[in-house]
């Protein structure tokens, strides 16, 4: 996590550095801080941690943290985070900087365990890096997922991210390298999609093989042309093809009144009820839609490559997720970055003293961040 100490000073609100030398002067004391923020979110401190430990370490002084909602765990709005207890000199200058690190990979956790637990059946693979702004955001991101992942293991036993896109932070899976296979670049050098699995298939041999099937827009055509290519594969379920169809257009052999007709074969309740314009939109709109996955596993059940599986990918976040529960779509593994937050003035974590020398003393308004030293939190 950055920056480092030395600087701090650069990357801080100025007010603060002229607190610290405002402090420095006049007499240092130690102070309480509550961190806090304005949503329900899950906790996922520990690199904010780290980095204010690392930092004290630095520069010789003492920092205490009372951790009231340990990582994985869900916190209400409002509700203090963790207090950190330690020289204002110290902490005053810092404010910025862990804040940063704790708002957003809270929110990220939050949506990560949502869309999890919402499909509990479903392995997620955390492709969130191409969406980050910078290496650090990525490295929070990709812990986000795999707190929110562990959360929605414990609390609904479901598979949950099975691993990212990255090296760098594959060891929050567990794994020591990125998972993938290829990206829609290599089968535009291929000139085809069977070419680009073949190419794929002879330079990794002992790889999985997931093949892109929207870039020529034959998903149906090219995703059996594939299995026909490689039928050991298929039948070994070590084959899957991924539908990434963008939103404007349908899948192959899908119009509205086809993707109507396939969910009316396999979830009729599905379209039956109220639906909003945006679960309509997931269900049977164009793009990678309920519909589009009940339609490619018929294709592929159909031709008899029934241990084929299916990736899906392009915008399954909360609410998309939440949908295909609702039509019980036939998917094997999710790729996903949309677990990020998506309204970013929700990630504002907040930090307020709330103790002087041991003295309770905040700003008005703000009385409910004092803390109770007999309070547990909450599951």
């Amino acid at each position: 996590m950055t920056p480092k100490p030395d600087s701090i000073a650069r990357w801080t609100d100025a007010y603060f550095n002229r607190t610290r030398r405002i402090v420095e002067s006049f007499g240092d004391c130690i102070v309480t801080y509550a961190i806090f923020m304005r949503r329900p979110v899950v906790s996922a401190p520990l690199l904010a941690i780290e980095w204010l430990e690392g930092v004290a370490k630095e520069r010789g002084a003492a920092v205490e943290i009372d951790l009231r909602y340990e990582e994985g765990r869900w916190v209400g709005a409002g509700e203090a985070l963790m207090y950190v207890t330690g020289s204002l000199a110290l902490l005053v200058d810092l404010e910025t900087l862990l804040l940063q690190k704790i708002g957003p990979p809270c929110v990220a956790a939050y949506n990560a365990a949502a869309m999890c637990m919402d499909l509990p059946k479903v392995s997620f693979l955390a492709m969130d890096a191409r969406h980050c702004a910078g290496t650090e955001m990525s490295e929070l991101m990709a812990y986000a997922a795999s707190v929110g992942s562990r959360r929605a293991r414990r609390k609904e036993r479901a598979v949950g991210f099975i691993g990212n896109a990255t090296d760098a932070t594959a060891h929050y899976f567990g794994l020591r390298q990125g998972l993938g296979t290829m990206p829609h670049a290599l089968i535009g050098y291929a000139g085809s999609t069977v070419r680009a699995a073949e190419m794929f298939h002879e330079t990794f041999p002992d790889e999985n093989l997931t093949v892109l099937v929207d870039y020529f827009g034959h998903e149906v055509a090219d995703s059996l042309a594939v299995c026909e290519r490689f039928p050991e594969l298929a039948a070994k379920g070590r084959l899957s093809v991924r539908l990434d169809t963008p939103g404007s257009r349908f899948c192959e052999g899908l119009d509205p009144a086809a993707s109507y007709a396939v969910l009316e074969r396999h979830v009729p309740r599905a379209i039956r009820g109220y639906r909003t314009e945006e679960e309509l939109r997931d269900l049977v709109g164009p793009g990678v839609s309920a519909a589009a996955i009940w339609h490619m596993r018929e294709q592929l059940d159909d031709a008899g490559h029934r241990n084929a599986r299916i990736v899906a990918s392009s915008g399954f976040g909360p609410h998309k997720c939440k949908t295909m529960a609702i039509a019980e779509a036939p998917i094997d593994v999710v790729g996903t970055g949309s677990y990020l937050p998506d309204r970013w003035a929700e990630t504002y974590a907040t930090a307020d003293i709330v103790e002087y020398d041991g003295e309770q003393r905040v700003k008005v308004g703000r009385e409910f961040l004092l803390r109770h030293h007999d309070a547990e939190a909450a599951e």
